[in-house]
């Protein structure tokens, strides 16, 4: 980001929620870069950039897209980049029909499944079965044509209809952004959860991801898109994973009917017809397996294949949620994690914990998911009785951050090496610890065991060296993932890399991307020069996956004949002499693959890449402008409205994301949205935001008493003019309804909230910091802003729309008891909200 020369931070308020980060914010701008802001409130962020762009909350997509637009309608588009580098001159097959074709839908939806059926995204191809192209770019099923009439309705009126942007501020924005790209310059975007947590989150990054391509500004410095991670290790608990869908490595995990058997998996995952080091997976997966099961992983059973378990569906935390309120969960672990606040309707997740047999939190203090069984609100409203409670709770202390050592990996996927500084106290212990006395029990319980369902747990490779104080080594774990040669003269040997490992059960790695992080040996993580060493790339400063790579795709950073696109911005290149590829960073690239170099198209994997295909990963080596596969609601971003909104979809009739993941219950029910009876009773927009001052539930900050004063009370952010159009005073109370709760916050009159004018409409927004919780334990409490949510979810990745939603706004305290449960309840019945509203596939009556 420091060799950028605009910054959009979109999506995030970046100086509160990341402020070391944000430090390269600022290292750019004071050489000369532009920084804006986009986001729905004026926050800290906006306060240091350049500009800051009001923006209606779920409606990025239109903004991002009409950049998409401006940049093709001007002609402002990279060209050789686009031409060389993306799949820009494919072509689509015949069968498929966009939203401009269908109202707002793909062909291959399903009504009934609510899923799409991709076969008719796929491209045309030619006799000899490679993809057809035109580079010309005239013929109307390219990649090209197809992205210019779907954006081309994506209009700075768009934008001032849907976003609340005037065209004068998206000029602005278009004019930085693109004169900021090309040859000599880069713009990057950055993110977090303002765009993840929407129920198209997934493809506000896929429209970025669009223009960035577009722009020429993927695989360069100073370019592409930073996922912002928050804390701890958010991007290291998707690499080695914590998702129900993924294998290490972000292999996916085996789904039952379809990946019965490995030879079907792999065929799947990473057809050894494709390009690219995909085709790879064999080597990844047999490696992993290797490294679980040891000796027990042979050629003979497929290397344990049969161990690993098979998703019948989606099984993510609010499946498991509601799983637990159909009395299908009897247990339930929670390891730094406090859903009775942190996780959206937080009163379904207590009550569902409440229909748990046994339920164990790990954590620093006693937060609400451990005692919401004796004074959360549901306590309160008389719907849940401490003496009726069946749910056996056991807290188990943990250690902090400062307490124990491993590796953090966060933002630029950067592996840093954390020292434990002092020991934990009393009986607080770490996760590594834990789990590994964890699995000695169950394996000594299960030990002689002749049920083969025990088998994967009792042929576990289990051996985890511990020092003189008796707690396990974590950098003996960080060798295990790293990998190491098994068989040979080399046996025992530290892989140096992932292209190291392999099919043949002669190497074992626990995660493929993270091979090379304890290459030759040494602790690679640890690594702390001052400033990252004299290199551009800062590489001695703990370690990237994967290969310690600081850019992906940087093969990208030189044109098709390898050459730097500028000096300005030189980065990796072909050197003819050596005969290799070199530069500032490790090359993501075939080394020794030259510019010119055409394999034989009858190749797969790494050999089939021609010297100009530098995404690796793709099976066509390209950057895609158009998703083929890989995306479950559409092989092109399209806008559609939050779940709930007090707005009509413009754009198309179709007003939600047809693929979304719905939850139609009593306990979860959505408001109206604009053009349905009784969207007035819920007129306004909530959105949810996290402080410096806490974090996230609040369970490492709300119990210090030193931060805890900083940020002592639950509040809201209002206007003025929602301010006066309400009654609401400057620190006095206020009561926000949804259709799931009601909530009480302090008000906080300010013109960091900023009315916007949409569709001829006025809407106002409502932010709400999410760190608060009913509970007797913390140094403070107050009403959880998760309570107001609903569970709808992402299609892709089954992340809730935490971001928008709708709610009232009255001046005063809520009730209780009782009455709360009645306000809640005369709201539902003004709105006239069932399970079913908001919970159609298709939005018929738009359609007439």
């Amino acid at each position: 980001m420091a060799n950028a020369d605009c910054i959009v931070i979109q999506g995030s308020n970046m100086a509160e929620c990341h402020p070391v980060g944000f430090q390269w914010v600022e290292e750019a701008k004071a050489r000369g870069a532009v920084v804006i802001h986009v986001d729905p409130r004026f926050t800290r962020t906006s306060a240091v950039c350049d500009k800051h762009i009001p923006i209606r909350a779920g409606s990025d997509v239109v903004l991002l897209g009409a950049l998409i637009n401006h940049v093709l309608t001007h002609d402002l588009w990279f060209r050789e980049y686009v031409l060389a580098y993306t799949n820009a001159a494919t072509l689509v097959s015949e069968d498929f029909r966009d939203t401009e074709d269908l109202g707002g839908l793909f062909s291959g939806f399903d009504p009934q499944t609510r899923q799409y059926d991709p076969s008719s995204w796929t491209y045309e191809r030619d006799e000899a079965g490679a993809p057809s192209t035109d580079e010309t770019l005239q013929h109307p099923r390219t990649v090209f044509q197809i992205l210019k009439r779907h954006y081309a309705r994506y209009t700075p009126e768009m934008v001032r209809d849907v976003c609340g942007i005037d065209p004068a501020m998206f000029d602005y924005l278009a004019r930085a952004v693109t004169a900021n790209s090309g040859r000599e310059r880069t713009t990057c975007f950055a993110y977090a959860v303002g765009w993840t947590q929407h129920t198209l989150g997934a493809q506000y990054i896929r429209t970025a991801a669009i223009l960035q391509l577009l722009l020429g500004n993927v695989g360069r410095p100073g370019g592409g898109i930073m996922a912002l991670r928050g804390h701890a290790s958010i991007q290291g608990s998707t690499d080695i994973p914590t998702l129900y869908d993924m294998l290490p490595g972000y292999l996916p995990m085996p789904k039952a009917g379809r990946d019965d058997t490995l030879r079907q998996y792999l065929d799947r995952v990473g057809s050894k017809s494709q390009k690219g080091f995909w085709a790879n997976a064999d080597a990844y997966l047999v490696s992993l397996l290797k490294a679980w099961w040891g000796d027990a992983a042979t050629a003979d059973n497929d290397w344990a294949y049969h161990y690993l378990p098979r998703l019948t569906g989606p099984h993510g935390t609010y499946q498991a949620v509601t799983g637990m309120l159909n009395d299908e969960v009897e247990g339930y672990f929670l390891l730094g994690q406090n859903p009775a606040v942190g996780s959206a309707n937080g009163r379904q997740q207590r009550l569902g914990m409440s229909h748990l047999k046994w339920l164990v939190v790990r954590d620093l203090n006693l937060i609400e998911s451990a005692t919401w069984w004796k004074d959360g609100p549901e306590i309160a409203s008389g719907e849940l009785c401490t003496q009726d409670n069946e749910t056996e709770v056991f807290f188990l202390p943990a250690a902090s951050h400062v307490e124990k050592a491993g590796t953090f990996t966060q933002t630029q996927r950067l592996l840093q090496w954390r020292h434990q500084a002092v020991a934990p106290p009393g009986d607080c212990i770490s996760e590594l610890e834990f789990f590994i006395k964890l699995g000695n029990r169950i394996r000594a319980r299960l030990a002689g065991s002749t049920d083969p369902r025990d088998r994967p747990l009792l042929d576990l490779v289990w051996d985890y060296p511990v020092d003189e104080h008796g707690d396990p080594d974590p950098e003996f774990v960080l060798a295990e993932i790293n990998g190491h040669q098994l068989a040979g003269p080399d046996a025992g040997r530290c892989v140096s890399g992932f292209t190291e490992l392999r099919a043949d059960g002669s190497t074992a790695a626990g995660c493929w991307i993270y091979a090379g992080v304890y290459g030759g040996g040494i602790n690679q993580a640890a690594r702390r020069v001052p400033r990252g060493g004299p290199s551009p790339n800062q590489s001695e400063w703990g370690w990237a996956w994967p290969a310690d790579r600081r850019i992906l795709y940087n093969r990208a950073s030189a044109d098709p004949d390898g050459v730097p696109w500028s000096e300005r911005k030189r980065y990796v290149w072909w050197d003819e002499q050596l005969r290799r590829w070199v530069g500032n960073d490790v090359p993501d690239f075939v080394i020794d693959r030259a510019p010119n170099a055409r394999p034989d198209p009858a190749l797969g994997g790494p050999d089939a890449l021609a010297g100009d295909d530098p995404f690796v990963m793709q099976p066509d080596g390209k950057g895609w402008l158009f998703a083929p596969k890989g995306v479950v609601d559409g092989p092109l971003p399209t806008h559609y409205e939050p779940q709930e909104s007090p707005i009509a979809n413009a754009v198309y009739r179709q007003q939600r994301n047809p693929a979304r993941i719905t939850f139609p219950r009593k306990d979860n029910l959505s408001a109206p949205s604009a053009g349905e009876p009784g969207a007035d009773v819920y007129p306004y927009v909530f959105t949810t935001y996290r402080l410096t001052e806490h974090h996230t539930a609040g369970g490492m900050s709300r119990w210090l008493p030193y931060l805890a004063e900083l940020q002592p009370e639950m509040f809201c952010e209002v206007s003025p003019a929602l301010a006066a159009e309400r009654g609401l005073e400057n620190f006095g109370w206020a009561t926000i309804i949804s259709p799931r709760a009601a909530i009480e916050a302090r008000v906080l009159v300010t013109d960091r909230m900023t009315p916007l004018m949409v569709g001829g409409h006025t809407v106002h927004q409502i932010g709400l910091p999410y760190h608060w919780g009913v509970g007797g334990d913390a140094v403070v409490s107050g009403d959880a802003a998760n309570d107001l949510l609903g569970v709808t979810l992402d299609p892709n990745v089954q992340i809730q729309e935490s971001k928008a939603g709708s709610c009232d706004i009255r001046p005063g305290r809520r009730p209780h008891g009782e009455e709360l449960l009645r306000l809640i309840a005369e709201y539902q019945s003004r709105s006239g909200a069932t399970p079913e509203t908001g919970n159609a596939d298709i939005d018929l009556e738009r359609r007439d």
